[in-house]
């Protein structure tokens, strides 16, 4: 499949999941039922995942020229940031570490019943 189409599912996912929002009122992200919506179209094997491998590798390729943006954007706020960095950076370590040991307990649990 050519690029052109495999950009075009993928917009075509996100499209769907904007008219889904802005039929329902849902109060959910777009970008997040455009991303069900792809990802039960490969479960039911309408798309192939060979189909949109192209243009899949290349977003993951470059996934770090999307977080620029958002990253630029809180130099704005940086005040605020500022006077909550440390509920900020207590959050953020608390929450890698409970994620760490969920991770590493799931990974036990699962191969024990292996």
């Amino acid at each position: 499949m050519n690029l052109i189409k495999q950009v075009a599912v993928i917009i075509g996912c996100l499209a769907l999941g904007e008219l889904v929002v802005y039929l329902t009122g849902l109060k959910l992200p777009s970008s997040i039922i455009g991303l069900i919506v792809l990802w039960v179209l490969l479960k039911i094997r309408w798309v192939k995942v060979e189909s949109i491998g192209g243009i899949s590798d290349f977003l993951i390729k470059n996934m770090g020229i999307f977080f620029v943006p958002p990253c630029v954007a809180m130099l704005n706020y940086f005040d605020i940031l500022s006077r909550s960095i440390v509920p900020i950076v207590v959050a953020t370590l608390a929450s890698t570490v409970i994620v760490i040991f969920v991770t590493g307990f799931t990974h036990q649990l699962l191969r024990k019943k292996k």
